[in-house]
């Protein structure tokens, strides 16, 4: 049985910008969440036993993010042609440690080599190669994803809506958007990557079509029943530090 999570002040002190000087520097922009609520023993096999997954009304959630990433640079370095912007897709959930939440990834899937290597290599973060394809015309987007050698697919088509208000700090809005570090582990031992940015601007999400989401079922999880809960979001300019072995 997971315990109750982090209380508003610990998930309030996570969005505080962390001590030192950031590693990297990166945008994003264009990202659809789309959020399933599931048991959270659906889930408690799949993440590492050193950490504690995050519920809301004891309930876990699962998301997948689709979205542009771009401007991405090392600290001191300009971004560069190719390999400062790519298309990624994101399968997680929401875990804690110590009173610090934060997201696990099960899979990142991006369409760029260089990427793929340097976050294997210095963030132990599990990426795959994949072709990605995403089109926009004004509001509206397309995004399809597949991954190397494996049936692990995404698609969706869906237009951005009008601008929503910031949610409140003890609302499903809030758990569900506002994460402010990621978690990995390397065999037994489990880092934790804090990031920063600003509160993420959020836009109603219509139109949704074309849905398809082997990619979950890759990973190992129960394909969730029902319509996803949804979010578009950014743009947001974000800073990361170096990961931090905490276990």
């Amino acid at each position: 049985m997971e315990d109750a999570g982090p209380d508003i002040s610990a998930r309030l002190a996570a969005r505080e910008r962390p001590d030192g000087l950031p590693v990297m520097y990166q945008s994003w922009h264009r990202l659809l969440f789309l959020h399933w609520e599931l048991p959270v023993e659906a889930l408690r096999p799949l993440v590492p036993a050193g950490l504690e997954i995050d519920t809301f009304d004891g309930k876990a959630w699962l998301s997948v993010t689709p979205l542009t990433i771009y401007d991405v640079a090392p600290k001191y370095f300009p971004a560069l042609p190719y390999v400062s912007w790519l298309y990624e897709l994101n399968v997680r959930t929401y875990v804690h440690l110590d009173g610090v939440p934060g997201v696990w990834f099960f899979s990142l899937d991006a369409n760029n080599l260089l990427a793929v290597w340097g976050a294997r290599t210095f963030f132990s973060l599990p990426y795959f190669n994949a072709r990605i394809m995403c089109e926009s015309e004004g509001d509206d987007v397309r995004f399809w994803s597949a991954r190397e050698e494996e049936r692990a697919e995404f698609a969706a088509s869906w237009t951005i809506g009008e601008k929503l208000p910031e949610p409140g700090t003890d609302s499903l809005d809030f758990f569900l958007v506002e994460r402010y570090c990621l978690y990995a582990a390397d065999g037994d031992r489990i880092y934790r990557c804090r990031i920063n940015h600003e509160p993420w601007p959020l836009q109603e999400t219509r139109n949704l079509s074309g849905l398809r989401y082997s990619v979950i079922e890759a990973d190992g999880i129960p394909a969730p029943e029902g319509e996803p809960k949804l979010h578009c979001g950014g743009p947001v300019h974000v800073d990361v530090w170096a990961p931090e072995r905490v276990r």
